[in-house]
């Protein structure tokens, strides 16, 4: 049997998860070195809880060859073919890890079919890729088809975020905290995006929340294509009033087809804070694929 699996740094909610039968391998989180695993062992409103306190000892790791190899096993087994979407290269170490599980399952079950992606990509727009793809398994596509898929839409997924403190990215060593202070003092706030690498990538530095917000809504109109044909996705960490915010402007600039709703996880979280919220679409259309979504 042919399935698509994925890690929790696609962010997609519980509800679509469960409604689909997704198999998502959590990723871990080290909270006072107590080892958690997103989703699974720790739950969003309670990490958040615990991240407000800045003194809290907050971590994470991505998901390791050992992890993975528990992952995979259990599908080498039943001889089922296997296509594994993962978290963005660029920001985390889990390809590398998933190759080498892959290794080491192949050495055990040698027949064993499966294919490792790299998303180049995060948090919901990470999750609006393998949507894309579980709708074509749903509807019938072949392994092919769905690999060729993969490599169209990564290269047209596009995400931007910001966040309402710069506290995490100094903490983290994202940022210097000489940069990192002054700018917070000047109440500036970070554009991001992910770039064609998968990296994170600072578009523009933006003064006030307000100001940062509808610096999302402004990429969207330059980048995205007609949005209103689209089902996009706003990721936000715990934060309800900037969601109702993004959502009020991307429903008034655009009304898109379907709004897709997540909340950050640890992955994303445990660098950005509460306060980040971003937005993901797609710069062109479902091309030649366009029948599986109509």
């Amino acid at each position: 049997m042919l399935r698509i699996i994925t890690d929790s740094a696609t962010d997609l909610p519980k509800s679509y998860i469960e409604e689909h039968k997704l198999h998502v391998i959590p990723t871990p989180v080290v909270i006072d070195d107590v080892d958690y695993f997103d989703g699974q062992t720790i739950q969003t409103g309670e990490f958040y809880t615990i991240l407000d306190d800045i003194k809290r000892d907050v971590k994470t790791y991505h998901i390791n060859p050992a992890m993975f190899t528990d992952a995979f096993t259990p599908y080498a087994q039943a001889g089922d073919s296997i296509i594994y979407l993962c978290f963005s290269t660029g920001i985390a170490g889990t390809y590398n890890a998933a190759n080498i599980a892959k290794d080491n399952v192949l050495d055990d079950y040698p027949d064993f079919d499966l294919t490792i992606i790299d998303s180049k990509s995060a948090s919901i727009g990470f999750g609006l890729l393998v949507s894309k793809l579980v709708t074509m398994l749903e509807k019938g596509a072949s392994k092919e088809e769905i690999i060729e898929a993969a490599d169209y839409f990564i290269s047209h997924i596009k995400h931007v975020f910001t966040v309402q403190t710069l506290a995490y990215l100094i903490k983290g060593g994202r940022l210097t905290k000489l940069k990192g202070t002054i700018a917070e003092t000047l109440d500036m706030k970070p554009i991001l995006t992910v770039d064609e690498n998968g990296a994170l990538s600072v578009l523009k530095t933006v003064r006030g929340r307000k100001k940062s917000l509808r610096s999302l809504i402004d990429y969207a109109k330059e980048k995205g294509y007609h949005l209103e044909n689209q089902t996009v996705a706003i990721c936000h960490g715990e934060d309800s009033d900037s969601l109702n915010v993004v959502q009020s402007l991307i429903k008034e600039e655009f009304n898109p087809k379907s709004i897709l709703i997540s909340v950050v996880g640890c992955a994303i979280g445990a660098h950005t804070g509460r306060g980040i919220i971003g937005f993901c679409f797609f710069d062109a259309d479902d091309g030649k694929y366009a029948h599986y979504f109509s």
